[in-house]
């Protein structure tokens, strides 16, 4: 369950593509999409997601908030149905238990093939096409004043085992991630209230990455 949650995360990623309203174009290009592209240090806001298994009816559904940094990682807080948190790094992801204490659930160094996962998170987080061309087939599907949709489709094995696809809907900022997983699963990320200020972590945020 975790790895599915921390896939959802690095994949948020999706999170940091902020985007200036232009006219239509009828053939959007990532090159006229990365145009749009900003690269704030730091973002915050809500998340919304549900998770549709197969075999179930009913979706799983969680909230919560989340900070991403450009420089140190994740921060992504469950508070409904449950509390919880993730802090994801480049070489870790780590979550917090509600005495306070921390444990390493995942270490990039004893699980290489993590490093791509990493990899997704912080080029999403750069706004770095070039990078996630590496790893996705990046299919820009439309673009207008009112936002614009990418699809990406792993190229790598390993990434193929995880999901078949991501689409990200965005307009100034990314604001939903739709995730299709490779048996099935789908999992739908909407983010809220999100805001760039502070432009630094506050002294309790940069702590949690301690």
């Amino acid at each position: 369950m975790l790895r599915w949650q921390a896939l959802a995360v690095l994949l948020l990623c999706a999170w940091l593509l902020p985007v200036v309203a232009v006219a239509a174009d009828p053939a959007p290009t990532l090159d006229a999409i990365t145009a749009r592209l900003a690269n704030p240090v730091v973002l915050r806001g809500q998340f919304e997601q549900s998770k549709t298994v197969v075999g179930f009816r009913n979706p799983l559904r969680s909230e919560g908030r989340f900070v991403v940094a450009r420089d140190r990682g994740v921060i992504w807080q469950t508070d409904k149905p449950f509390a919880s948190e993730l802090v994801v790094t480049a070489a870790q992801i780590r979550s917090r238990q509600p005495d306070g204490s921390v444990r390493v659930e995942v270490d990039a160094s004893q699980q290489p093939a993590m490093r791509s996962v990493n990899t997704v998170l912080f080029a999403l987080i750069s706004g770095d096409l070039q990078s996630l061309q590496r790893l996705f087939q990046v299919t820009p599907l439309t673009m207008d004043e009112e936002g614009w949709q990418l699809r990406l489709t792993p190229r790598s094995r390993m990434l193929a085992r995880a999901f078949s696809s991501l689409t990200l809907h965005g307009d100034r900022h990314v604001r939903v991630v739709e995730i299709v997983e490779a048996g099935g699963d789908r999992t739908r990320i909407q983010f809220r209230q999100l805001s760039e200020l502070p432009a630094a972590l506050r002294d309790d945020e940069a702590a949690r990455f301690d």
